[in-house]
């Protein structure tokens, strides 16, 4: 098997049909992992140190536009060398984002370019279905396909239960409880790893991502740590954004560990989470109910009757309220980034020759 063919890393149509004419003249490549000042890329050609061409760096709008792990790229290589220079990133078919940590409001790419998202959750301290919704709203904003993964079954008295749970939190979702000591529901979960198909694992650190992984591999190609007994968390095991190659075909993300998930533009995800309760509001007497005090709200209706889940009801108001937040900052930054921007253009106006007083 030919490890770096590009059918192997995961080329298809999609991608095909943005080469044309203008670009035929570049080599593809797909960005494997992203350093502070360079690329490591996967190509036919084996692997590559990739820096940024000039015109990428300078008609960047955003962090967003510049490569990220799973990007396919277009690139002319060095002769005799394994370096290239990145001269143009392909569209997207999928990308996994949330918002950066922190006060600004700005998008951080996880990985690009997915199939599948394997969110990993431990059946031990580390277990919390609302978390749970927060990945899943956003892998479902990727366009890749969810995965819940419930790792640590051999340390949970009731995974049957906890099964019942998450399968409220994640209906018409795989879910799978898996043991890596015991090897519980693995051979399911590596049947979804096929030749070509990406596939991102995330969540917190400390929840086995590393181990499941070397299981997967059949070897150990990921660095794995010890957690705390009393909590459950672990170091940060990995701490980059990393593309593997299976022998077999399979391409597999890992990513490090997220303590904090803020979310990025995920309507579409909210909806699908939450998808019984926006059921529910389109029954509502009044189209801009808030499901919090309005008279005739078939979302009250239900939690009276005990149709509903309390922490379910307040987890969907608490993640909508963030969303209407965060796009009420997003309208602010695209407001002050035009006025700045006018600003610029005025004073280079003002500086140009006043023909009409010649």
């Amino acid at each position: 098997m030919d490890t770096y063919s590009l059918n192997n890393l995961g080329w298809n149509n999609f991608f095909q049909q943005q080469i044309n004419e203008e670009n035929k003249g570049f080599e593809i490549a797909r960005v494997a992992i992203q350093n502070k000042n360079n690329y490591i890329l996967f190509s036919p050609n084996g692997e590559l140190q990739g820096e940024l061409s000039g015109k990428i760096q300078f008609t960047a709008d955003d962090p967003s536009d510049l490569p990220k792990v799973g990007d396919w790229v277009l690139i002319i290589p060095f002769d005799g060398e394994k370096k290239a220079i990145i001269h143009e990133v392909l569209e997207r078919k999928t990308k996994f984002s949330r918002k950066l940590p922190g006060s600004t409001t700005t998008e951080q790419i996880i990985a690009t370019n997915l199939d599948l998202i394997f969110l990993v959750q431990g059946l031990d301290h580390n277990f919390n279905p609302r978390r749970l919704e927060r990945y899943l709203m956003l892998a479902r904003e990727s366009g890749a396909e969810p995965v819940v993964i419930l790792s640590k079954a051999d340390l949970c008295e009731n995974v049957e239960e906890k099964l019942k749970i998450i399968g409220k939190v994640a209906p018409n979702t795989k879910v799978f409880a898996v043991s890596v000591v015991s090897e519980k529901g693995l051979e399911e979960v590596k049947n979804l790893v096929h030749p070509g198909k990406t596939i991102a694992f995330t969540g917190s650190s400390g929840v086995g991502k590393s181990t499941l992984i070397n299981w997967i591999a059949g070897e150990e190609i990921m660095e794995t740590q010890e957690v705390r007994e009393d909590d459950s968390r672990g170091r940060h095991t990995t701490t980059r954004r990393e593309m593997i190659l299976l022998e077999n075909g399979g391409i597999l993300i890992d990513t490090p560990g997220m303590r904090e998930l803020q979310l990025w533009n995920a309507e579409e995800g909210f909806e699908q989470t939450f998808a019984e309760i926006e059921d529910l509001a389109a029954a509502c007497k009044f189209q801009d109910c808030t499901h919090t005090v309005e008279k005739g709200c078939a979302v009250l209706a239900a939690l009276e009757k005990g149709e509903m889940d309390v922490a379910r009801y307040n987890s969907f108001l608490k993640l909508q309220r963030e969303m209407d937040y965060l796009n009420a900052s997003q309208d602010k930054k695209v407001y002050l980034e035009r006025k700045r921007k006018n600003k610029v253009l005025h004073k280079m106006i003002k500086k140009l020759p006043n023909k009409g007083n010649r």
